[in-house]
């Protein structure tokens, strides 16, 4: 294993129930690094994220997350796995009949954390860090969908993730709110967190350039500059 990764996959084979999606799955994302994760529909490229935090089991091949081998992981690890990542989704999975600090707290009370006093001081800290003081009484449907998806982002930082893996995080977002939701994911890899995103948004690989990995024909593989000139491979 290569210790400056925090994900490695070798020869791993992305399934659904007996359904082969990927196959010969090789890559790495190292400490702080930022990667795209691109392909058509139906690719594989949500299949390949859950098997990293292990919603997808991995029976063939080799695979560690943050530390932890996916190979047939125990259930009972799973939890402490994900304590590790931050998981950022396209349709926000927020709890619509909760304000924005009770799901924030539940998440922490679900993680582990039992002092209420530093339970409201981190939730206070990520709502700043994304640009939210000021929401925590709120429910979600009182917020815009870019406002939702910041909340969100804030939930996957909770716990100081190594990584965050995030699943189409603008599909539902007009451009304007894409490009602050996208600054807010530059400050978060900045600071030191590794990002894999899943995206079609093309402009935004563009706008915001980063190592590019695709989803296709049951393959995986690295997105050259050449390729990039080339819209079509979304």
């Amino acid at each position: 294993m290569d210790n400056s990764a925090v994900i490695e996959l070798r020869d791993a084979y992305v399934m659904q129930d007996v359904n082969t999606i990927l196959q010969n799955v090789s890559f790495e994302l190292g400490k702080g690094e930022f990667a795209y994760l691109v392909g058509r529909t139906g690719s594989g490229k949500s299949s390949l994220l859950k098997t990293l935090y292990a919603d997808l089991p991995l029976h063939e091949g080799m695979g560690t997350v943050v530390g932890y081998s996916l190979r047939n992981l125990a259930p009972e690890k799973v939890p402490y796995l994900r304590r590790k990542l931050g998981i950022v989704f396209q349709d926000f999975q927020l709890l619509y009949d909760r304000s924005v600090a009770q799901n924030l707290l539940f998440v922490l009370q679900a993680t582990g954390w039992r002092d209420k006093a530093k339970m409201k001081q981190r939730v206070q800290d990520v709502l700043m860090r994304v640009g939210l003081t000021g929401v925590t009484g709120k429910m979600p449907h009182q917020l815009s969908g870019g406002e939702q998806q910041r909340v969100v982002i804030a939930r996957a930082m909770l716990n100081e993730p190594m990584v965050l893996l995030a699943d189409e995080p603008t599909g539902n977002l007009d451009p304007d709110v894409t490009d602050g939701i996208m600054r807010l994911f530059m400050e978060i890899n900045n600071a030191g967190t590794a990002v894999l995103m899943a995206t079609h948004n093309y402009e935004l690989i563009r706008r915001y350039p980063k190592r590019v990995l695709r989803c296709e024909d049951g393959k995986l593989r690295v997105i050259t500059n050449d390729d990039l000139r080339v819209t079509t491979w979304l």
